[in-house]
């Protein structure tokens, strides 16, 4: 019995560890879902509002999440001298790369543009010439994006190329003043040819209500397997316990004539037995 208890208590232990840890689980996909649906909520609002002056949300100060994918324009002139092509994006199901260019205002604010997707090429790669933009004035009308962040990496540019767009990162290593965040331009006046524009995000919930469900029905498999397991355990020592009682209660025994005697011999002993 002892060592039953011991199974069973090393089991409860195991089980709990591991419902805690897929309860955990479970609950950070309902975080992520709720995050989901945060964010395509921010998207759906702010997609559909007018085009404002890009200063009335951009600034120094880091672009909040209420203020991403809200439409903005503005105007000045393009520094080539110091773009970047962004490696390793994609836009809806294409890979390929994003160009980065810094916009120049009248008033002298240097904004970081990404100007658009550009297909990778199946013979080059990312390893392509980048299409130039427009010349002279332009105005853009675009999203505004705050800055990505990651490793040193992925943020510090490196011969003309980097992994993600942050603009501190980026103007630490050009020597040039940011202004916080970027702008994903959807169109320009003049227009430029050879990039796409990004697309919006699919404002689907993805698959984290799902992954919940899964999490917590494990817990629930394990609960009803430990169950399972000490029910089993209890039934075989019942078991065992009867089969032991049966083997040890006496059994009588009855003496029968010996068939293997003659008739004769049987009659004989029967006769003494009447004379005694």
């Amino acid at each position: 019995m002892k060592k039953l208890w011991v199974r069973w208590v090393a089991m409860t232990l195991l089980v709990m560890v591991l419902g805690l840890v897929m309860v955990r689980l479970g609950e950070w996909q309902l975080h992520r879902l709720s995050g989901r649906r945060e964010t395509n909520e921010i998207i759906r609002t702010n997609e559909n509002k007018p085009p404002v002056e890009w200063s009335t949300l951009m600034g120094e100060h880091p672009v909040t999440s209420q203020e991403q994918w809200r439409p903005v324009t503005i105007t000045g002139s393009f520094d080539t001298a110091h773009e970047l092509q962004v490696r390793y994006r994609s836009n809806s199901d294409d890979d390929g790369s994003e160009v980065l260019t810094p916009i120049v205002t009248e008033d002298g604010q240097h904004v970081l543009i990404d100007r658009g997707f550009l297909k990778r090429s199946s013979r080059n790669g990312d390893d392509q010439a980048l299409p130039p933009p427009p010349s002279g004035t332009v105005t853009v009308t675009g999203r505004v994006k705050g800055n990505e962040h990651g490793k040193a990496t992925a943020t510090d540019p490196v011969q003309g190329k980097v992994r993600l767009i942050n603009s501190e990162a980026i103007g630490k290593a050009q020597g040039i003043t940011y202004v916080n965040g970027y702008i994903s331009a959807t169109s320009m006046v003049p227009a430029q040819t050879g990039l796409v524009p990004e697309e919006l995000p699919h404002l689907d919930e993805g698959p984290h209500l799902s992954y919940a469900i899964q999490w917590f029905c494990f817990t629930a498999i394990a609960l009803i397997g430990l169950f399972v397991l000490i029910r089993g355990d209890v039934k075989d020592r019942q078991k065992r316990r009867a089969k032991a009682n049966r083997s040890s209660t006496p059994t009588e025994t009855i003496d029968e004539p010996d068939s293997s005697a003659s008739p004769k011999e049987s009659q004989t002993t029967d006769a003494r037995t009447s004379a005694t």
